[in-house]
This record gives C-alpha cells, structure tokens and sequence, in this order.
C-alpha cells in the first residue's frame, strides 16, 4: 500500500484517506489504482460542485456578467479565485496536469465502477468570503500585497518539488509559515476545511468509505474523525458555511477616512482661510486621483478610464458604497467590452501575465484592482499631510 494511504478504523466503519499532491501526474494514477483495487462503498472527494462544474465546463465563464461582478462588491474575489487558479494551473501545464485532474478522475472511475461519489469541500466562494470576512485590516493589504505578487510572477516548481509536498514535515512547515504570516486565513483555508471535509466523509452512511484529500488535510482530517466517532456525531456544518458579520469596527472604519478628510478640509477653510483650504482640496485630489490614474494606466485601461479615475477617485472615497474601482471597472468593460473568445480562453490565459492583460474579462479586473490600490495608496499619502495643514 503507497505511503500516501492512510487506513482508519472506527468502530465497525473503515475510512481510507488517500493524499495527493493536486498537480501531480503520479496522484492522477494512483487515485484510478486505489479507487479500482479498494471498491469502496463510498468515494469522498475534495471538492465542491461548482468548482467541479468549472473545471468540466469551461464555457460557464461566458454566462458570468462583470458588470454584475463589479456591482455586487465581487471583483476582489473574483480575482482571488482567478489568481488561485492561474497558480495551480502553471503548476500543471509544466507537468502535464490540469489542476484538480485527481479528483475529476476519482469521480469518474467511481461512476465507472457504480460506487455513490460524494463532493465533500466548502464552496470556494464561501471560503473565500470567510477569509476575507475574518481578515483584519493589515491582514486584508497582505492579501491584496500576495495577490499582486501572484499575478507579477511566474514561478514554476519542478515534478520533484511537486511530490515534496507530500511529505508531512514539507507541508507542517508550510503550514506554520502561513500560520504566522496570516493566522485567521490558516484557520479558514486549512482548519475549517480539515473540519468540513471530516464532517462531510463522517457523516455518510457507508461502512468502507475513501475519501481523496490534498495531502495537506490528512493528518487534520485523521484527528477531526477520531473526535466525532468519540462524540458519535459530525460537526454542525451551517456554522462553517456562514460568513461573519463585520464588527462595529470593521462598520466605522470605511467611513473614518471620509469624515476626517471633510473635517481636516473643513478646519483648514475656517481656520486658515480658503486660500489654505482649497491648497487642501487640490492636494486630496492630486493624491487620490492621481494614485488612482496611476494605477489605471498601469493597468493599460482606456485613455478615458484613466482620465475619469482622476475625477472619480476623491469623490468615491467620500462614499465607501461606491469605490473607485467599480467606477474604472464598469467604463473599462463598456469601453472594452469581453468577447465570447475571452471566456473561451480564460482557462489558458490565467497561466501568465501577458494573458491577464490580454483577455479582456480579466483586463477589467486589473483595472478595478490597480485603480483601487492606486485610491488606496492616495488616502495613506493624503492624510497626513493634510494633518499636518490643519495643524498650522
């Protein structure tokens, strides 16, 4: 048996938990081997429908309205889950895998053999939610810091580095360095899901069940189902799929900045005398707009795009329900609206740099993120100074 099978006996029930590494071609046959030498009663697999529809469907993308995205305070997750997937799919292009290849196989020969499959992840979209909902403020510029990275780079990993990932002492490292580099986006990513997946394998009805996992989730999910079978229960699953509420901090903060600039404006004009006041209000502007064209014509949005984030950006930061970055995103996809060949090629043009500027659906994201960070990198720049007048 592979070093990678680990068997759980819990009573009169038998869980064998297979970990793989997601983009390896070594985990895609040996999952087939597994499944067809064990005949489960059950196949669990880490996965979620929709993701499994997206992985099978790859013309889903082109009912996807970016306007509505842009709309609905999404961007930023969209571009997350896009990021996610851009860096597991270079991971397998120089390998010869589609990420995720080990499950849609698992799923396949277990149909093939008439075994009930079942799709036992937390919806990417919840997770994520989740993650960003228990993010702290610092922790949130981090994560936009990491995603930036991720677009701008192009790392690669070797099929022997791949296959590292599977050994325990690789993956507890990489967990401890997530865990102090983002603690509550551990907890989501990895404890909540080892969590999740053990309830979901838990609490099926068959006797002999196989469950394939990341490798990384193995030892979490061992220990989660020796602590249901001691309580003879799985965990309650509504908890883990709700997003939490934003505090009253998280509530005030978007408004703090709004208010202390009109009062830091307002100070300058009856204190110091409109001369000083407009000063105030020309560097607001030039800070905010500014930093936000900037980051437009980084993008490479349309001349128009860029000269109305200059024009946009102070007045939606003086209103959190709007943002900069949906106003640069709405006139960018009207101006370069995406063509059904950008949904087309959205799976290979996720795969690099080039590609992300290129396809349009994903061009308008990058200028509703650049254009946010550039309004975002204004208020930073703009409030101390204005501080500072205020103080003359």
């Amino acid at each position: 048996m592979s070093d990678t099978v680990t068997r759980l006996a819990l009573g009169d029930r038998e869980f064998i938990i297979v970990g793989t590494a997601h983009v390896s071609r070594e985990s895609v046959d040996e999952v087939e081997r597994i499944i067809t030498e064990e005949r489960p009663h059950r196949v669990c697999v880490e996965i979620d429908a929709s993701r499994l529809k997206a992985m099978t469907d790859e013309r889903g993308w082109s009912s996807l309205d970016i306007h509505q995205v842009i709309r609905d305070g999404k961007g930023f997750l969209l571009l997350g889950n896009l990021v996610l997937a851009s860096f597991q799919r270079r991971l397998g292009i120089d390998l010869g895998v589609k990420p995720g290849e080990e499950m849609l196989r698992a799923v396949a020969v277990a149909e093939n053999l008439g075994i009930p499959c079942s799709f036992s992840d937390r919806e990417i979209q919840t997770t994520l939610r989740r993650a960003w909902a228990k993010t702290g403020f610092w922790g949130k510029n981090k994560m936009l810091a990491a995603m930036l990275s991720s677009i701008l780079t192009s790392e690669k990993l070797s099929p022997e580095e791949i296959e590292e990932l599977k050994k325990k002492s690789e993956l507890e490292s990489m967990m401890e360095e997530l865990a102090s580099y983002l603690p509550s986006v551990k907890e989501v990513l990895i404890d909540e899901r080892d969590l999740y997946l053990a309830s979901k394998i838990y609490g099926t009805e068959e006797k002999r069940v196989l469950a394939v996992v990341g490798a990384g989730h193995v030892p979490g999910i061992l220990l989660r189902l020796r602590e249901m079978h001691a309580e003879g229960k799985a965990a309650d699953l509504g908890e883990l799929e709700k997003i939490p509420p934003s505090g009253p901090l998280a509530k005030a903060l978007p408004w703090a900045i709004p208010l202390a600039v009109v009062a830091l404006i307002g100070w300058g004009f009856l204190h110091a005398g409109s001369r000083q006041g407009w000063e105030m209000v020309w560097i607001w502007v030039a800070a905010n707009g500014g930093l936000a064209a900037l980051g437009s014509l980084l993008a490479l949005a349309h001349p128009v795009t860029i000269l109305a984030s200059v024009a946009a950006a102070p007045v939606a930061t003086l209103n959190p329900a709007i943002g900069v970055g949906m106003i640069t995103g709405f006139l960018e996809a009207f101006f370069r609206k995406p063509r059904v060949e950008d949904f087309e090629r959205l799976h290979e043009d996720i795969t690099s740099l080039r590609g992300f500027f290129r396809n349009r659906f994903t061009h308008v994201l990058l200028v509703f993120f650049f254009s946010s960070l550039g309004g975002m990198a204004g208020n930073f720049i703009a409030l101390p100074y204005l501080t500072m007048m205020a103080g003359k």
